[in-house]
């Protein structure tokens, strides 16, 4: 199949948050083979280029002036088994869950609490997913990568390379825009090892009156708290969390707890602790807020949501009014997870 470039494409069924915006030239990436074309096209040499998977980590806030680029590589297939060590690889355009999924029908898990996700495989490594317990990290073995900078190069990452923290990875900082993720090789088992431990999972599970939970359970549990929590972009635009849980100094977090007891913590890396984002804005009396079609959802906090109208610059505010009130009723900074652009 040979690329196709549109003039003045419309990105609306491309972003999560439904965002009535334009690029200016746009294509589809099918196969690796058709790269070197693209690269040494008009249009990505004209430049700005935004690669594009799932559209559920971006906020537009205007037309895009530059060529987006969708990332639509396909496969999944088994590449090694090593007693109950099994290594999967995935394309970068295949649907996170479904990918989940998938696996979990073959016998090789992990990846169970990650379920129903929003995005792509490929996006996975770059933000370092995580849920109820459990980071991406945890099971990638490797990340396939061309090299933009070198003519699409193939260039293999091991799990360390990529520099995996909470919500980060290299490719948000000296990667961006020189490293794509095209593929990624995760090490599943074949053995059950089950995460359960988070209360949600706990009581999602003994409510469906699964005593001896499989992996599948799990998964099932985990899509039922999601949906009953989130809502579907579908049906309401929105990117999923829009703010990271804080990770502050401990001294800061003991500080916060002596005033509010009730503030949701937890262990974080380096000695700190990570608070809970939605409690910190619930607090603040922002569940359920609403600006025309902006609005913070009512049932979870952590999501802004587009009521059908929004313009990404109202959205945008919307962040920036729960960051403030936020910062300034507890001294701590949110940080947004999506790209806004």
């Amino acid at each position: 199949m040979s690329l196709t470039f549109c003039h003045d494409y419309p990105l609306k069924p491309l972003n999560t948050f439904g965002m009535d915006v334009r690029a200016r030239d746009f294509c589809q990436l099918d196969t690796l083979a058709e790269l070197p074309a693209l690269l040494a096209s008009p249009a990505y040499q004209a430049g700005p280029v935004l690669w594009l998977g799932g559209g559920s980590n971006l906020l537009f806030t205007r037309d895009y002036p530059g060529l987006v680029v969708k990332l639509a590589l396909r496969g999944i297939r088994l590449l090694e088994q090593n007693g109950d060590e099994v290594i999967v690889e995935a394309a970068a355009g295949e649907n996170w869950h479904a990918f989940v999924l998938h696996t979990l029908e073959q016998g090789c898990y992990g990846l169970e609490n990650l379920s129903l996700i929003p995005g792509t495989v490929g996006a996975s490594p770059i933000q370092n997913i995580g849920a109820y317990g459990v980071e991406v990290k945890d099971h990638i073995h490797q990340v396939i990568c061309a090299d933009l900078e070198n003519g699409g190069a193939p260039l293999t990452l091991s799990a360390a390379e990529c520099r995996f923290g909470y919500r980060d990875s290299v490719f948000k900082h000296e990667a961006a825009g020189r490293l794509l993720v095209v593929a990624v090789r995760f090490r599943l088992s074949r053995a059950p090892r089950l995460r359960t431990g988070y209360g949600d999972i706990q009581q999602e599970l003994a409510a469906a009156g699964v005593t001896t939970p499989t992996p599948l359970d799990v998964s099932a549990a985990v899509v039922r708290i999601r949906s009953s929590k989130l809502p579907n972009p579908a049906q309401l635009g929105n990117a999923g969390s829009f703010f990271k849980n804080p990770v502050v100094p401990t001294e800061q977090a003991q500080a916060l707890l002596e005033r509010h007891p009730a503030l949701p913590h937890y262990p974080a890396a380096d000695g700190k602790t990570k608070l809970a984002a939605g409690w910190l804005i619930d607090q603040c009396g922002l569940k359920g807020h609403r600006n025309g079609d902006a609005g913070v959802h009512a049932r979870q906090a952590l999501v802004l949501v587009n009521y059908g109208a929004a313009s990404g610059e109202q959205m945008r505010a919307l962040a920036a009014k729960v960051r403030a009130e936020v910062k300034l009723r507890f001294g701590v900074e949110l940080e947004p997870e999506p790209i806004i652009l």
